[in-house]
């Protein structure tokens, strides 16, 4: 058996606040109480994984399914393995994004110093710092838009120097905008179909022999893209124009369009920003959904500091463009450093 606890429970008179969860692996109730509790449904869950004693250790969320009632803790156990073990099978986990001493500037404004990372495969590896850190110049540099003038970025041993940002999206990196960047006047459909552009072959002659030729290509993409939207439950705005969407769907568009690139390492910029709580958790839901689905590695830049130690495995902290701590999550934002930055100090 393994217990965990309810948190942020949706409104429902049953429930009477957050309660303690006992669950068995792979159960479709709980008991809480002593009584038996169906597995409620669109849950996240901001404590996770256990040891084999079925502690929790404070990593990453798990998902459950049935109804709505309230949102709750659920972990998939694994009784053999415990996380000391879990931690050395990442550390030996080959690097897929390597960042090498890279510093930006614009004029005499030293965005990034000298920083440095390591992200292994399959981790989701946090990003943090107080508002002009350097989060997202970081991000700009690995993905082209900045590149480093000194420093290496390098992702699956590739030099990512100097490579035009459409060429690092076919490398197989993907990443979602800080402020949102969909195309207003498209379909939701449509906008999550451009992440597709750089598996599509389009000419003048396609088009004229469309039913012969272009038309099997956009039946295929059509196809993944169909995967995606089950995936985020996107399914009852796909036709909608997207600028009419609420703020929560839309930044799900954004990581369904991301997705739709097929990559293999993914990069969220304040994927949460101007989200209420409800939103919040929904989106952590389908991150996690899609890391399982597809495999992915992900870097997460983000302000809310219970996401970040929630889901992530380690965490590098950035203070005025430098590195200012770099480690597994629990330690890097707890260090005094990270703490006078964001709070500061007497």
């Amino acid at each position: 058996m393994c217990r965990v606890t309810c948190v942020q429970p949706l409104t429902d008179a049953r429930s009477g606040g957050p309660q303690p969860v006992i669950m068995e692996e792979g159960a479709a109730s709980a008991k809480s109480n002593g009584r038996d509790r169906a597995v409620p449904q669109a849950a996240i869950v901001m404590l996770s994984t256990v040891d084999k004693n079925c502690n929790p250790v404070g990593r990453k969320c798990g998902i459950t399914a049935a109804n709505n009632c309230y949102i709750a803790l659920y972990c998939s156990v694994n009784k053999q393995e415990t996380m000391p073990t879990s931690s050395a099978t990442q550390a030996l986990a080959e690097p897929v994004l390597t960042c090498d001493n890279v510093s930006r500037w614009f004029g005499g404004v030293h965005a990034l110093a000298n920083v440095s990372m390591t992200v292994r495969k399959r981790q989701i590896y946090g990003l943090v710092g107080p508002n002009g850190a350097g989060k997202t110049t970081l991000v700009n540099a690995i993905t082209g838009f900045y590149p480093p003038q000194e420093g290496e970025v390098r992702f699956e041993g590739q030099r990512l120097n100097g490579v035009r940002p459409h060429k690092i999206a076919g490398c197989g990196i993907a990443r979602t905008f800080q402020n949102v960047a969909l195309f207003r006047g498209m379909s939701v459909l449509d906008n999550i179909l451009l992440g597709r552009h750089i598996f599509m072959r389009p000419s003048a002659l396609a088009s004229l022999f469309y039913w012969w030729w272009a038309e099997r290509e956009e039946i295929a993409n059509r196809e993944k893209v169909e995967e995606i939207i089950d995936l985020l439950q996107l399914e009852s705005v796909r036709d909608e124009p997207v600028e009419v969407v609420p703020l929560g769907m839309q930044k799900r568009v954004e990581l369904a369009r991301a997705l739709a690139a097929e990559p293999r390492m993914l990069i969220l910029d304040e994927p949460m920003a101007g989200m209420n709580q409800e939103e919040k958790e929904y989106i952590v839901r389908f991150i996690l959904d899609a890391q399982e689905a597809h495999d992915l590695t992900i870097l997460l830049i983000e302000h809310h500091m219970d996401v970040i130690t929630a889901i992530c495995d380690r965490a590098l902290v950035l203070n005025n463009g430098r590195m200012i701590a770099e480690g597994p999550v629990l330690e890097a934002v707890n260090d005094p450093a990270v703490v006078a930055a964001y709070i500061g100090q007497d």
